[in-house]
């Protein structure tokens, strides 16, 4: 399961001495566990990809505040960051496999239109979510229904 997988990452970060891959570990467990217990639950290996997907969703927002800011050294800390979160998703799905993905789900669900757009990404965000950028994907539908 990947959350064992993170842990024992964190406990070999731990005995590397590895301190700025040991802290993006810890906040991403810690995510984790504020989930597990705000919502009673035990996470899945797709609840964990989500988190995962947020949390590096954050650092691309912050990189580009740091940025704007001129901070250059905080910026490169969230790159980091991401590089090492990104490591607990999936291989991304290329634009191939994600056109395809779009055509079977407007196949699927009969959408014409831009109304349809709802139902389009309903059916495709279980089977992107994490592997591909979803505001990407949104574009994309949203243009083969328009179009």
């Amino acid at each position: 399961m990947l959350k064992d997988r993170i842990t024992e990452d964190m406990k070999s970060a731990m005995r590397a001495k590895e301190t700025a891959r040991l802290s993006t570990i810890r906040l991403l467990l810690a995510a984790m566990k504020q989930r597990e217990v705000d919502e009673r639950i035990t996470l899945t290996d797709a609840d964990v990809m989500a988190i995962v997907d947020k949390m590096i969703k954050q650092r691309r927002d912050s990189i580009a505040q740091f940025e704007a800011g001129k901070r250059q050294d905080l910026a490169d800390a969230e790159r980091a960051e991401i590089g090492v979160l990104s490591g607990y998703l999936p291989a991304p799905f290329g634009d191939a496999e994600i056109d395809a993905a779009i055509a079977a789900a407007i196949a699927e669900t009969g959408a014409a239109g831009v109304a349809g757009m709802g139902k389009v990404m309903a059916v495709l965000k279980p089977k992107l979510a994490g592997r591909a950028d979803m505001g990407a994907v949104s574009a994309k539908v949203k243009a083969k229904l328009a179009g």
